[in-house]
């Protein structure tokens, strides 16, 4: 009989302020929308470039199942021999053969007899010249709807034409791709024809007073005087991006697609 998953999505969670906040909301938002699955882009959590263990396990804690990457996933070498004993944390599928790590994973969905497949792909405008992302998904998708119809894709790329582009190539092949990378969220979140969910990007866990988590003078000053400076990590007016999706478990299709901000932005100035 068809029922209803609920998928919680936490974009790309930035440094110690991102999560923080995880840390003292990350539960109570998985319990008021009822989320049977939590993914969480968690590239740039350690000093804003990154991942290492501890955060692994912290997030594990507060209840996330999988953890997805992006370009930044290889950016700190001590996580790279982890990478390889640890399934439900995954980078981009398209790298290279050699690569360390899993880039996508069928998972048991707890309290259920449903699986879910979660795939991370990246793309390659603007971005490394990796291996193909549409075609690695033509095989990839084949090979998870042979366990389960249930496919999250997180899809992290830097142009949105290449997003929307690669959205709708996989329609009807996949539940749901949320967009990641660029730490802005978009305004379009909505059910394409074939059924899949869709957003070009769930925007950033982390602090808003900033140029997508960096430091705001420092980010200027790259522009000003376009020369090289040091990643500094900003902090301020921290919140929390995602996206909550329905997924019908016989069809596989997404039944809804709601963002998550808390706190929401502010649309008004303050009297």
């Amino acid at each position: 009989m068809s029922q209803q998953l609920k998928v919680l999505f936490i974009g790309d969670i930035v440094g110690s302020p991102g999560l923080s906040l995880l840390e003292t909301l990350l539960p109570s938002i998985i319990s008021k929308h009822n989320a049977d699955f939590v993914i969480a882009n968690a590239e740039n959590s350690h000093e804003g470039m990154g991942i290492n263990e501890e955060i692994i396990r912290s997030l594990y804690k507060l209840g996330v199942h999988v953890i997805t990457g992006g370009n930044h996933s290889f950016a700190k070498w001590k996580i790279y021999p982890y990478m390889k004993t640890d399934p439900n944390l995954l980078r981009p599928l398209n790298y290279p053969k050699g690569a360390h790590g899993f880039g996508y994973g069928i998972y048991d969905i707890p309290g259920t007899s449903q699986k879910i497949g979660v795939v991370n792909l990246q793309g390659r405008t603007y971005m490394q010249t990796i291996d193909d992302p549409f075609r690695t998904a033509d095989w990839v998708l084949e090979k998870v709807k042979e366990q389960t119809n249930i496919i999250f894709i997180d899809f992290h790329a830097e142009a949105t034409a290449e997003k929307m582009a690669f959205g709708w190539y996989v329609d009807g092949r996949a539940s749901v791709m949320a967009g990641t990378h660029t730490h802005i969220p978009t305004a379009d979140a909505r059910i394409l024809p074939k059924g899949m969910g869709y957003i070009t990007d769930v925007g950033m866990t982390g602090p808003y007073h900033s140029v997508i988590g960096m430091d705001k003078e420092t980010a200027i000053k790259r522009f000003l005087i376009q020369t090289p400076h040091k990643y500094k990590m900003a902090n301020g007016d921290n919140r929390i991006c995602g996206l909550v999706t329905e997924i019908d478990t016989e069809t596989g299709q997404c039944s809804s697609i709601e963002p998550v901000t808390f706190p929401g932005f502010e649309t008004k100035a303050s009297s």
